[in-house]
């Protein structure tokens, strides 16, 4: 079973993300990334790089929906979303837990560092070192609260 942190997995398949964010077409070997709080030219700009991703790498459109499991191999939860810090980097994976279909579940948001993933058979697991009891009593992520 081969274990990856979370931030590997998601840092690469995000960085295409940030062209997302450009306030004009950046082209040629002296492209700048633009977006909140940087403009084209200034200092605070960064050259363009592009990332080959491999085979044992995981996008984050293949990390939501993958189940979270404790040590015991019991299910405790869901990754259903991922936050991005400042639009640079993975700080968090929210989790929802507790509920059934849906209907009185709630999100906690976890330290991408601990959670370990593992491909079996060809399927994602996401692996932490909880119990469902404690994660349904961590601090909750009210998504009608974050910005939009």
């Amino acid at each position: 079973m081969k274990l990856f942190p979370i931030v590997a997995a998601t840092v690469f398949s995000l960085s295409a993300s940030a062209a997302l964010a450009q306030e004009a077409a950046a082209t040629g070997a002296d492209a700048t990334l633009a977006g909140p709080g940087l403009t084209m030219g200034k200092a605070a700009t960064m050259p363009l790089k592009y990332v080959n991703i491999q085979d044992s790498d995981l996008v984050v459109s293949k990390l939501i929906g993958v189940d979270l499991y404790n040590k015991n191999d019991e299910t405790i939860g869901e990754i259903s979303d991922v936050v991005i810090g400042g639009g640079k980097s993975v700080i968090g994976v929210v989790a929802s837990v507790g509920g059934f279909l849906g209907v009185g579940e709630s999100y906690v948001v976890l330290d991408p560092a601990s959670i370990a993933l593992a491909e079996e058979d060809g399927a994602w697991k996401a692996y932490v070192d909880t119990t469902k009891d404690d994660l349904t009593k961590a601090p909750k992520l009210d998504y009608s609260k974050l910005k939009k």
